[in-house]
């Protein structure tokens, strides 16, 4: 898999096997992993001014993404995404 980059959108296959399309919007470096925070293309078009439903993924050595696995990874990774934010603002 290519390096991920701010806007590329790739699609998931969720548990009910429908395909969800998720655009990449923000990647992080936390603690030496990768991580990318991505949401659904669709609920990002309809709603530019509101809140937006985003999921964290990390990026495994190979380039494939798993899903976070603690909570304490989780909020390690929610807390740099949101400082991300806060110094682009």
């Amino acid at each position: 898999m290519e390096q991920i980059e701010v806007g590329d959108i790739f699609i998931v296959t969720d548990e009910n096997d429908q395909e969800q399309e998720l655009e990449v919007l923000g990647t992080m470096d936390v603690e030496g992993s990768v991580y990318v925070a991505v949401g659904f293309v669709e609920e990002i078009a309809k709603d530019t001014t509101g809140d937006v439903d985003i999921f964290f993924l990390k990026v495994e050595e190979d380039g494939e993404l798993s899903e976070i696995e603690t909570d304490e990874e989780f909020n390690k990774v929610s807390a740099a995404f949101e400082t991300m934010v806060d110094k682009e603002q």
